[in-house]
């Protein structure tokens, strides 16, 4: 955990969001969001929330959003964003009551635990403070992320970088303690199917795994220019939501979000 923590105090989720493929990935988000929350006044606890960046448009949108974050600093900087409160904690042992919450956000706990109990344990975490009903978000890592990031962003010209692809598609487990490296800190990249299997095994309903960016992250720069024209953006968006759910292309996505929800009758 020092390892996470020391690469999220260097700042770099206050921007990661603006461009490119980050930017890709927050439309996305967004999109998914707004399609599948409960309407506002809801109640959404955003675990893991950062700096805020999905806390903000969702309190402007009357949403009442509570961030928990393991950085000080991040929680620091969600609390100034109009509408949001915030506090430093973990996913595996969540503050709030029992049914206490509308919505819970899982978009950056779950690839930042290695163990497979731990993961498990942050989806029952959410399971618990959820309202019978109610539902939550969770972001996974593609397994084979970083395999197409090396070539995107030209990293198997560092010869260290090929070993860390490696362990991450035979264990799921990338591994980048060594301070100077820009592949990343310490995760775990899952298959399409096994946040479905940890959801299930939390005892909650899955409802459905929905690719983020798709294939489309892989464009490099030709994506910034993309998402620089609106109209090209409404284009991506609109032909991403046909195909989000396509099996055969969950594994070519960056990211992938899986929806579920805590049973009506517990």
């Amino acid at each position: 955990m020092a390892d996470i923590l020391e690469y999220y105090r260097r700042g770099g989720e206050q921007t990661r969001l603006g461009a490119g493929a980050g930017l890709l990935e927050a439309l996305r988000t967004r999109d998914i969001l707004a399609r599948y929350l409960p309407a506002p006044p809801a109640s959404v606890l955003d675990v893991g929330g950062a700096t805020g960046a999905y806390a903000g448009a969702l309190a402007t949108g009357g949403y009442r959003v509570h961030v928990v974050d393991p950085v000080p600093e991040h929680v620091e900087r969600a609390g100034t964003v109009p509408g949001v409160t915030a506090e430093v904690g973990d996913a595996r042992r969540l503050r709030q009551p029992d049914a206490s919450v509308d919505a819970v956000l899982l978009l950056g706990p779950l690839y930042h635990l290695l163990e497979r109990a731990d993961r498990v344990t942050s989806w029952r975490e959410a399971a618990r403070v959820l309202r019978p009903g109610g539902v939550v978000f969770a972001a996974t890592i593609s397994r084979f992320a970083s395999l197409h990031d090396g070539f995107v962003r030209g990293h198997y010209a560092d010869p260290r970088f090929r070993p860390i692809v490696d362990r991450a598609l035979d264990t799921g487990v990338h591994r980048n303690t060594e301070p100077g490296r820009g592949f990343f800190t310490d995760a775990y990249f899952h298959r399409p199917e096994e946040p479905v299997d940890e959801a299930r095994e939390a005892g909650l309903a899955v409802d459905r795994v929905l690719a983020v960016e798709g294939s489309l992250w892989q464009l490099g720069d030709r994506l910034s220019e993309l998402l620089a024209d609106p109209d090209s953006t409404r284009l991506v968006l609109d032909q991403l939501r046909r195909v989000e759910a396509e099996p055969s292309l969950l594994g070519a996505s960056s990211h992938l979000i899986t929806v579920a929800h805590r049973h009506a009758d517990r």
